[in-house]
Order: structure tokens, then sequence, then C-alpha cells
């Protein structure tokens, strides 16, 4: 008996101990949840679910829209930006007049402090930015047969003065050492810059919309991971580029810009293997530094006419094509803008929730996806909260960038003129009253959560909000982060910036940086469902009695570039 005692009496003893411990620890909670627990206006909610998707059954999972009472104006605003005044290249005439109408349209809402926040596109990496657009283009394969070719000419292209016909030569020049080896050949040829682009069977759907599995698999990361995938090169394409340094890239192209002139090549043409069905992608463009407008003529064409013509030349048939290429170019104002206007805040004024997205595209389409969709989301939630009178303590301010495309320079500029340097990282007054942004440049797809970018003390908040729209979205909180967009230039000076988890749809496939890029892949209800998450964010964040939480200042980066914890520009 004496020997049981002792085998007994420490588990009683360790069991008090637990239970102990245990009450303390729910005692301890909750006191964290009472102290944590978010305040949701449901009646605000409900109002902005009324405005934006209408009065009747409402909006949701499987999609469809409200009552059909609703005065959403976000495919109205996606119709100026995109058939109206679209593409939208940083600094062309079409990003200028755009910036234009949503100035005037802004003011015609009500909003207060509007204007075009102008920035310098001059000193960065890649040279200054200047106006173009394509007045003009026309392609064919003239020898050994005729074949028109779907292509576009590529951002900063020059212009082939009248119609010019060339042979074609495949002459790939990716490190400094094919410069030699094609030295003396390419004089009046066409040059093909790479091999054949080779195509998979296409045995997957075009557009997809996240699983719950898929979903639920952005949860179980407990420190941060990269977030968006498919930014990079292809797999199992090594980029020959990949050791050297920003600048030594930098210095590469501009030598293989004049190279090309230098040794007398008519033209320059390229393909993607993502390009197949006739759809043409193109993420960059001609050279910006020296004198852009003395650049050879670049084109971008569908990698079904590319091949044909590789295997032709492969096979040693001679083959010629003709190219009339028209663009315009003008250097005489390089600087850039941002569109910038507010709501005032009631109580806090000098407190800031920002919502924006950016509003340059490429130029082959009209920027439908990438990215009307996230401007015109964020418009039109300013539209909504001024509309319903809604009474915010904190300032709500919008920001459409410009220069995304080129590195995010326009949410650069903007967060290092007036929140902090991120080479020095000695934040202003202004870093101090800032309260978070949100921004939207994932396409079409609906709102299915939000990435953390690593401040997991946004979580409880971001969790209690979506519980409130769970008849819209599942409302996914993960610890990723995401790259890539202008919520980087926040996060890398340590202010609270956000972007959506979206349903891929036909982003990566189809349209992303592409020439289908168009309003006709917008698909309205999630662009509904989404301006009413948003501008309920943006409102809790305005009205939620303290600022948001931030994680650690960074050291400071003095090696600039485009910052952030993620990828490059979307």
């Amino acid at each position: 008996m004496r020997h049981e005692n002792l085998i007994f009496s420490k588990p009683r003893l360790m069991s008090r101990k637990i239970l102990l411990a245990l009450a303390s620890i729910l005692a301890l909670s909750l006191i964290v949840f009472a102290q944590e627990r978010e305040r949701v206006d449901l009646n605000v909610i409900h109002k902005i679910k009324v405005a934006e998707l209408g009065s009747g059954e409402g909006f949701g999972r499987g999609g469809g829209g409200g009552g059909g009472r609703a005065a959403s104006q976000v495919m109205n605003i996606m119709y100026n930006l995109t058939d109206r005044y679209g593409p939208r290249l940083t600094n062309s005439p079409q990003f200028r007049r755009a910036g234009d109408w949503a100035v005037g349209q802004l003011k015609e809402w009500g909003l207060s402090n509007v204007h075009l926040e102008k920035w310098p596109t001059t000193g960065g990496r890649g040279g200054a930015i200047p106006s173009w657009e394509v007045t003009g283009y026309s392609g064919a394969m003239v020898e050994p047969t005729y074949m028109p070719i779907i292509g576009y000419p590529q951002a900063w292209s020059g212009s082939t003065d009248g119609p010019l016909t060339g042979e074609v030569i495949l002459a790939p020049v990716q490190t400094p050492a094919d410069l030699d080896k094609w030295h003396g050949k390419l004089q009046g040829k066409i040059v093909f810059t790479a091999p054949i682009a080779e195509l998979s069977f296409p045995e997957s759907p075009l557009a997809h919309r996240y699983t719950d599995d898929e979903l639920r698999a952005l949860v179980p990361d407990v420190l941060p991971t990269g977030g968006r995938g498919g930014r990079g090169g292809r797999a199992g394409q090594p980029n020959p580029l990949a050791t050297m340094t920003p600048e030594e890239r930098q210095a590469f192209t501009e030598k293989q810009r004049t190279f090309y002139k230098d040794e007398g090549a008519l033209l320059l043409v390229t393909a993607s293997a993502r390009g197949e069905s006739g759809t043409v992608f193109a993420s960059n463009g001609s050279a910006r530094s020296g004198d852009p407008t003395k650049n050879i003529p670049s084109i971008s064409i569908t990698a079904e006419n590319y091949n044909r013509i590789m295997r032709l030349v492969e096979h040693q048939v001679p083959v010629k094509l003709t190219f009339d290429i028209k663009t315009k170019f003008d250097m005489s104002d390089t600087d850039s803008f941002n569109v910038v206007g507010e709501i005032p805040g009631t109580t806090k004024p000098d407190e800031i929730v920002m919502v924006g997205g950016h509003f340059d595209s490429w130029h082959m389409g009209t920027g439908a996806t990438d990215n009307a969709a996230g401007s015109a989301v964020a418009m039109e939630v300013m539209r909504v909260l001024k509309s319903l009178n809604l009474k915010m303590d904190r300032t709500v301010r919008l920001a459409l960038w410009g220069g995304e495309e080129e590195g995010l320079l326009g949410s650069a500029a903007y967060v290092k003129a007036h929140f902090a340097d991120p080479a020095v990282m000695k934040p202003t007054p202004e870093h101090d009253k800032f309260a978070a942004y949100f921004n939207i440049d994932n396409g079409t797809g609906r709102i299915r959560g939000v990435y953390l970018q690593g401040n997991e003390m946004a979580r409880p908040i971001f969790e209690q909000w979506f519980e409130a729209l769970k008849d819209l979205t599942p409302g996914v909180v993960t610890i990723r982060n995401t790259g890539g967009t202008d919520h980087q230039s926040f996060d890398r000076v340590g202010l609270p910036g956000f972007q959506f988890i979206q349903d891929p749809m036909d982003y990566e496939t189809r349209t992303h940086h592409s020439n289908m890029d168009v309003y006709d892949r917008i698909q309205q209800a999630d662009m509904t469902q989404m301006a009413t998450i948003e501008a309920v964010f943006v409102y809790h964040a305005a009205t939620r009695p303290e600022k948001f939480p931030r994680v650690d200042l960074p050291a400071p980066q003095p090696q600039g570039g485009r910052g952030g914890r993620g990828g490059r520009a979307n």
C-alpha cells in the first residue's frame, strides 16, 4: 500500500497543478479576448452591402448580385479606365487622360483634396519614363508564303520609318560572350532573339477559383513565406543573367540595345511560351536609358507565329518578314503622378487610412485585370463611403499609383515623401499617424482572404471583420507575405500594408500583361463583392479606437530597389 501511495501521490499533485495552470491560461485568454474584441458595426455593413449589391437576397458564395436596386458604379469606372481611356502605360497620353478623368470623377463625387501628386521618374533604375504610344502597326511573313503576324510593339520601341522587309535570323544575345559570336552577322536582318518557345498541351482549364482545400493550405504557415507564385522565370530555363547585379544587368541591356543597332539589325522579335492560342504576353519594354527615341523597333508576337517561322529557319528555308511600326515619343515631361483624394475624418483627421491600387498598365490590352480592376474597386469604395455619408474618425485617402509596372515607383515615391525614406529609415510625423493601407492587384477574382505580411497582431482583427462577411467570403487569414505590388512600399518602412487573397481566375494564364487584358475578362459579381469587402475593411480601420498594430521598424535599406518582402511588380 505504501508503494501504491508513492506511485499515485505525484500524479494527483501534478493534476492539481495542471488544472490551476489551465485555469490561469483560460482566465488570461478571456481577458485578452475581452481586450481584443473588435467593434464590428453590422448596421454599417448592411448599408454598404445594400449600396453596392442591392437589397434583395444578397450575394452568396456561388455568385450573383444583389436585388438589382444597387447603384454600383464599379463597371462604369471599369469602362472608363479600359475602353475609354486605356491602355494606361505610365506617362502615355492615355495614362494622363485617364488621370484627368479620375480627378474629375472623384471631385464630382464630393471627395476632398483631389489632385494629381507628381513625382519624378528621373534618377531611378531603368531611366526616365517618357510619353510613348503606338499609332500604327502591321506585320506579315511574305516569303516563302504570306502569313499575317499577330504582334504588338514592345513598350518604348522605335518606329520603322515606313514599311521595312528583311530576312530572319535567329541570334540570341543572352550573355556578354554572345556579343562577339554575332558580331558582323546581323546587318539588314530581322532578329529573332530566342529559340522555339515550347508549348505544352493545355490540359488544365484557363480559369480557376480556389477550392476549399487550397484555401486551407494557406493557413498552417507559422512563419511568413512568399505568397503569389508564378512571377519569376519559367521552370527549367535558367536565367543567364541571374548571377549579375542589377547594375550589371542594366549595363548589359544597354549594350544589347546598342549592339543590335550598331550591327545594323532592322528589328527585334520576341515571343513568350505563355502566349499560346493567339495571346501575346510581354512584361518588359525596350531600354529607357540614354535616348529611347533611338531605340531599334521591337515587337512581341504570338508563340504559334514565332514557332512556325523558327521551324522554317531551322530547315534552312529563307524567311522574309515585313513590318510597319509607328510609335510616338514625347520627352518633354517625364514626371509622373499618383491620383489622390480624401474623405476627411471627424475626430482624428490627421490619422490616415489608405486604399488603392496601381493605375498604370502595360499597353497591349487595355489594362483591365492589371490593374483597372484594383483602381476601379478602390474608387468605388470611396464613392460608396462618401454617398452613405458615414462618419469616420480617421481620414480615408485614396491613392492610385503610377509607375508600378516599372518597379512600384509611384507608391515608393509617395512613401518616401510622406512617411520614410527606406535608405535611412527616419520616420516622418505622418508615419506615426498612419493606420493601414489596403491594396487590390490580383485581377478580377473575388476576395477570399488577406495576407498578413508577417503581421500576426493583425490576425484577430481581420478574423473578426471577416466573421461578419461570411455570406461573401470564407475570409482566410494567412501569415504569408505576397509580393509584386504596392503594399510592399508601405511594408518596407514598417507600415501596415495589406493585399487581399483573390481567386486566380485566368489572370496568369490569359490576361496578366497580355493583349487579352481587356474589359471582357472582368467579372461584375466579383468586382462588386470586392468593393463591398474593401469598403467594410476601410470603414472599420477608420473607426476602430486604435491604429493598426505594426511590426518593428525595419533596418535602413541603402541599396534601394523595390523593397518589401515579395517579388517583382505585377
